[in-house]
């Protein structure tokens, strides 16, 4: 029951942020006009990126816990494979969102900065902001994460190497999204250079109620529908896992 709560209210809330985010009558901010309705969908995802990142290393934490030698481990081994599982299939679900996040930011960059630009200039879509950079740098390390895995062919050994890894990974999302790009100049609201003054992440706890009740409930459904989603990979992999141990 709980498992199809959380559902529902995931999908309601994304809903309830689609359909008030562009239909409530909202303030202008700056060069932004319109477009700053887009802070409702863009930023939730860097949310759920955080937050699916978080359960990745959790798990990876775990793996590396259960192969302790001092650790109980009478029948752990298919315990192992699937808390290593979920730390790949919740990675997996974070580089979705990762990839979606530079989508949308290139789009909102693009309209609200390069729309004197040709299309098919790549700096019209693409303008080598601070936090541009850092999150395409994190996507990278996330998918050096998988090619990693992919280079072993014992299971144990790619989930305890995998595993360390991704703390690494996880460790370095605190610099590339919460410290470096308020330290460079840019045209994020949080650069340093900015008039919010290198302000909180959180954009929208400086705008207002208007903002504050749409943004909110968007970024907890966002955080929802990438559980849901990586329930739906763990269940698949699961699945595979139990298949490939009955032949």
């Amino acid at each position: 029951m709980v498992r199809h709560l959380y559902k529902a209210a995931g999908a309601g809330l994304v809903l309830y942020a689609l359909i008030a985010g562009l239909m409530t009558e909202l303030p202008v901010m700056g060069p932004m006009g319109q477009s700053n309705r887009n802070i409702f969908y863009h930023v939730p995802m860097w949310f759920a990126v955080v937050v699916m990142m978080g359960v990745s290393v959790f798990n990876s934490i775990r793996y590396l816990r259960m192969t302790d030698p001092d650790y109980e481990r009478s029948g752990a081994g298919n315990d192992l494979a699937l808390t290593d599982i979920k730390a790949s299939e919740s990675a997996k679900t974070g580089v979705l969102f990762n990839i979606l996040g530079l989508v949308t930011g290139m789009v909102w960059s693009r309209v609200t900065w390069s729309s004197h630009l040709p299309a098919n200039r790549f700096d019209a879509w693409w303008i080598w902001d601070p936090i541009q950079i850092c999150a395409l740098v994190s996507l990278l390390i996330y998918l050096a994460y998988f090619l990693l895995r992919s280079t072993f062919q014992d299971e144990e050994q790619k989930a305890k190497i995998s595993s360390v890894y991704n703390i690494f990974a996880f460790v370095t999302l605190i610099p590339l999204y919460f410290i470096i790009p308020k330290m460079l100049p840019g045209a994020h609201p949080t650069a340093a250079n900015s008039d919010a003054g290198g302000g909180s992440f959180v954009m929208a706890g400086k705008l207002g109620g208007d903002f504050s009740i749409i943004f909110w409930p968007s970024i907890i459904g966002f955080i929802l529908m990438g559980y849901w989603v990586y329930e739906l990979q763990m269940r698949t992999a699961a699945v595979s896992l139990t298949l490939s141990e009955e032949e």
